[in-house]
């Protein structure tokens, strides 16, 4: 059953409606096929319009969506023959990122990606996609291991942010961030991210420093949180919708300002109502940003990475 969020209560209502009708019809009592069909219409119009016209915080609740497709999901489409690669060889694991090795349309590829979990119990188990150190230097190591014998690496972002306890704090949390950016601009094989919900601050962009950042098109990316602008700017997270339209955290803004490289369109109404086709349309996109870079050798897929990301900004001088 599709879960609605506040902005598409009208919706919610007409579709609500036509479960009700279709209910009735059922025990052939009525004959109100014409007036589900119609209301059906009604229905579909008013969520393209609605869809088309999301404001930067309604965006924000749609990645964010309970039922919108998570890295597990990709991952098991996507990937066969996955093999799990855990730890980081100093401290411990941490699953909020998995990674690991398996082919991605018949070729080996390192595949990393933080995990948010579907309900409360895996939820809690991978951290809600907030990665300790630990997850940080285990995606240092497995870069490391594709780099040294020629592995492409795809990477899928959906995170809040790098976790922010006392604890990661005091395992070196900024520094693990820092060095995983820095092995992202260092290995010399082609490195694709996408973007398919939450892209939060240094905890995001430490495995999305790649040669071609996607991004879905209803998912966000910034340095910081709507509700953590809004408490720092107006010291009230109530003012996060003004806070997400004043950050261009959207993945039109980012392609604007040169920050992502290709948006891949969603179903209407977002991913979570057709997973099969949002992961497919994924899937496409990121066939052809590795075949974009195939004809690159090591050193230009360094290069193309690093001038890439040193050239942002040069733009809106």
């Amino acid at each position: 059953m599709t879960k609605f969020l506040d902005f598409e209560r009208p919706i919610a209502e007409l579709e609500n409606k036509i479960e009700e009708l279709r209910n009735l019809a059922s025990t052939d009592e009525l004959n109100i096929a014409k007036e589900v069909s119609s209301l059906q219409v009604s229905a579909n119009a008013m969520l393209r319009k609605t869809y088309k016209n999301l404001t930067p915080w309604q965006k924000v609740q749609v990645a964010r969506h309970p039922d919108r497709p998570k890295f597990f999901d990709y991952l098991n489409t996507l990937i066969q023959d996955f093999i799990p690669l855990a730890g980081d060889r100093l401290f411990g694991e941490d699953n909020a990122i998995i990674g690991g090795l398996g082919y991605f349309m018949g070729k080996v590829t390192l595949v990393i990606g933080q995990q948010k979990g579907n309900d409360t119990e895996s939820r809690v188990k991978h951290n809600f996609g907030m990665a300790k150190p630990e997850g940080y230097r285990k995606a240092i190591r497995l870069m490391e291991l594709a780099d040294r014998f020629g592995i492409p690496i795809l990477t899928f972002v959906d995170t809040a942010g790098a976790y922010p306890g006392i604890d990661a704090e005091e395992r070196g949390q900024a520094e693990a961030i820092a060095r995983c950016i820095e092995a992202c601009l260092k290995v010399k094989v082609p490195l694709v991210s996408v973007v398919i919900g939450e892209g939060g601050s240094g905890g995001a962009i430490a495995i999305a420093a790649a040669n071609a950042v996607l991004m879905l098109e209803h998912s966000v990316y910034s340095v910081i949180s709507p509700e953590g602008c809004a408490s720092i700017l107006w010291r009230s997270a109530s003012k996060a919708s003004e806070a997400a339209e004043a950050q261009k955290l959207t993945a039109q803004d980012l392609l604007q300002f040169g920050v992502i490289d290709k948006i891949i369109p969603e179903p209407v109404g977002g991913a979570h109502r057709l997973v099969d086709v949002a992961i497919q349309s994924v899937k496409e996109a990121i066939h052809q940003a590795f075949q974009n870079l195939s004809h690159l050798d090591s050193h230009k897929i360094l290069s193309h990475r690093r001038e890439k990301f040193l050239s942002m900004g040069s733009n809106l001088a």
